[in-house]
């Protein structure tokens, strides 16, 4: 799905609503402003669809959002407003739903013609606040990476996206990820009917009467939170749109993403100038051969890439049927990736060559508690294995002493020949008292880990499956503390914590993998026991 399949699907439906709302309810009034009603109304309804099969996701882009915007006001005049964003991170599942309920249910209003004033200054003042959020992630990448703040205008240089610190807008949450460059100009285009609902709010349609509509809006909000909690805090969201859902392969979709990036060539340079902001791009070998031309001083290069791209190719001759270009030099693996890719892209061509986009699992690395990769060991593992994920362990932590027991030694001198051999001998344990955190855990938190999970895998322990938990990279005794508390006789393991967030939306929530391919994701809530999962390995 790309935003102009979207658009136009959109468009059509709008199309549809407006030729109803005549046919049948012959309440069209002005049919420009319908079809905009209309329009406007079904975007707004499925942008907050959506939003709301995984508000934890559209909450995590709103705490990345505060948190810019917390150190870009800070040194400015407006730093008044810099404790407004941790107070909202505070409370961001909140945000997220109340939002997602309100954009579904100006999405509803617009339709249906409810509180014509109010649904325009509304839908105008909710595209504002999208535009600013939007118009500051893109605007970012003028601002040169570390050297200055936000506001700072006259320190901005040419526009580099790697500068940008939030990397999609999250309008479309995961089913369509946009660049902020695209969504702030979408943004900037809802601006325009906002403003035209506003000066001919008498001109839009209105169905139903208006204890109807009244009814109608009231239902849609409560059915909306509804379905959002469900989605988060009873249950895994029941659509997927992240790359780590049930059938995709870690290890190989990692490979695929990997080797993709690695046949990216430079095709071009954009060349800008310092001081008038004119741009050249020339052909990577006209660059190579006129470089001299354009001194650094005054010129800034840019690097244009080709896209990262997978070639899929018929050979009969192939265990599979099909090779994929570059892993020619290991068959087994070769005939591994040509039968998955085959699979998930429905192949049937001769070649096939298609973009392979970044997405987090290029990010998928864990480490030990010593700061040891064992991303290849977790992703290799041959038997079923059990991945608990929990981006963030609650609990609090206070300057404190504990009681460490020191052994006593004393040393023995024996005889042996014409030498003499000294041995330590144990001779007792003395205690000592020192400086220590103290950690104090959250109750209804441990109880997810020792009431509902470990039960499960303490019987997927006694089958001989792998166990590990993985969390956000935190101090080693602050984890093994933990793993203490809920008496968790597997390892921790560490990795980012906006990795995780994104692997399974809950915390704890509990991964099946087998070689890197995801078998099944459970909610704490929704975890069954040992003999339902078991029925799963095949």
């Amino acid at each position: 799905m790309t935003l102009g399949k979207l658009i136009i699907g959109v468009a059509i439906a709008a199309l549809i609503l407006t030729l109803i709302v005549h046919l049948v309810f012959r309440r069209v009034k002005n049919w420009p402003m319908s079809y905009l009603q209309n329009f406007a109304g079904a975007l707004f309804i499925f942008s907050g669809w959506v939003k709301a099969i995984d508000p934890l996701g559209t909450a995590y882009k709103m705490e990345q959002y505060f948190a810019e915007l917390e150190s870009a006001f800070e040194p400015t005049w407006f730093s008044f407003l810099s404790p407004l964003f941790p107070w909202l991170s505070h409370h961001v599942n909140t945000f997220s739903v109340a939002m997602i309920a309100f954009e579904i249910m100006l999405g509803v209003m617009l339709v249906i013609g409810a509180a014509r004033k109010f649904t325009a200054w509304a839908f105008l003042l909710l595209v504002v606040f999208f535009t600013f959020l939007t118009g500051f992630t893109f605007l970012t990448g003028y601002v040169p990476d570390g050297s200055a703040n936000f506001f700072l205008f006259s320190k901005w240089g040419a526009y580099q996206e790697t500068n940008m610190k939030v990397t999609d807008c999250g309008c479309f949450g995961d089913f369509l990820v946009l660049k902020p460059k695209i969504s702030f100009f979408k943004d900037l285009f809802l601006l325009a009917p906002g403003i035209l609902f506003i000066l001919f709010y008498s001109r839009k349609h209105q169905l139903f009467t208006a204890n109807v509509r009244r009814l109608i809006v009231i239902g849609t909000v409560a059915a909306t939170i509804v379905y959002c909690l469900s989605n988060f805090v009873w249950d895994l969201p029941h659509t997927d749109f992240r790359p780590f859902k049930v059938n995709n392969n870690i290890r190989l979709e990692k490979m695929l993403e990997e080797h993709a990036e690695t046949s990216v060539e430079i095709i071009a340079y954009t060349l800008t100038n310092k001081k008038t902001g004119e741009k050249i791009t020339l052909p990577f070998a006209d660059y190579l051969a006129r470089f001299a031309e354009y001194p650094t001083e005054e010129w800034e290069a840019e690097q244009v890439k080709d896209e990262p791209t997978i070639t899929v190719y018929k050979d009969a001759s192939k265990q599979a049927g099909y090779g994929v270009k570059g892993f020619e030099d290991d068959p087994a693996l070769e005939a591994e990736l040509a039968e998955y890719v085959v699979k998930k892209w429905g192949i049937t061509a001769d070649t096939v060559t298609r973009v392979v986009e970044h997405s987090k699992i290029s990010e998928f690395e864990f480490s030990d508690l010593q700061g040891n990769g064992v991303t290849e060991e977790i992703l290799n593992l041959d038997n079923y294995a059990f991945m608990i994920v929990a981006y963030k362990l609650y609990g609090t932590s206070e300057p404190g002493t504990r009681i460490d027991s020191i052994p006593v030694y004393a040393v023995d001198t024996i005889p042996s020949g014409d030498t003499m051999q000294f041995v330590q001998r144990q001779t007792g344990i003395r205690t000592e008292e020192v400086k220590a955190e103290v950690y104090r855990w959250d109750d209804d938190y441990l109880k997810r880990w020792t009431e509902v999970v470990n039960p499960v895998m303490d019987a997927a322990l006694k089958d001989s499956h792998p166990v590990f938990a993985v969390t956000a990279y935190d101090d080693a005794d602050r984890i093994q503390d933990f793993r203490k508390s809920t008496a968790s006789p597997y390892p921790f393991v560490t990795a980012d914590d906006i990795l995780l967030k994104t692997i399974i939306r809950s915390n704890p929530g509990v991964v099946l993998l087998k070689k890197g391919k995801v078998i099944g994701k459970w909610h704490f809530k929704k975890l069954p026991d040992y003999a339902e999962i078991k029925a799963l390995m095949k």
